[in-house]
């Protein structure tokens, strides 16, 4: 994974990669926009769990849900995390854009497990976990300076809009 710098903030790496990680780590809900086969966006709000090492998050769904089907069809999504508890004088959040991965891929293996041991409650509802890749990450975060972006990327990704 490459990490890359967002001007003019002066961090290394690590520590800029350490920040967005934190930040995910502590939130729970994430809103998720898919684009269905006509071009029509549709968003969803998820809980999800993260797994810091491989930088995806996991969520649960019904399979029959809108944005399962579209997901289905069309698995490039975008979406943002924002506080749970919002602090209008700190503006921070992410905006990402990410894939779904089919469940027969690698990275999924864990997914279920790791899902219902953070939320254990989930395995009495009926539903898919599903598995969304972060492939780029913009993470605003005034505690660092009014309106300071630290950006991510995994190496295998174009470079993304700034």
């Amino acid at each position: 994974m490459r990490i890359k710098e967002g001007l003019p903030i002066k961090l290394n790496d690590q520590t800029m990669k350490d920040t967005i990680i934190e930040f995910i780590k502590k939130q729970s809900c994430a809103s998720v926009c898919c684009v269905d086969a006509i071009g029509f966006p549709y968003c969803f709000s998820c809980y999800y769990v993260f797994n810091e090492e491989t930088m995806l998050l996991y969520f649960k769904s019904s399979s029959d849900t809108t944005h399962a089907g579209i997901l289905q069809q069309n698995p490039q999504v975008a979406g943002t995390i924002v506080p749970d508890k919002l602090n209008m004088l700190q503006v921070r959040g992410i905006q990402f854009d990410a894939v779904i991965l089919h469940k027969d891929d690698p990275l999924t293996a864990d997914a279920f497990k790791k899902y219902h041991q953070k939320n254990p409650a989930a395995l009495a509802m009926a539903g898919d976990v599903y598995c969304i890749k972060l492939n780029r990450v913009k993470m605003t975060d005034s505690t660092l300076g009014f309106g300071k972006k630290i950006h991510w990327q995994r190496a295998d990704q174009p470079l993304a809009h700034t």
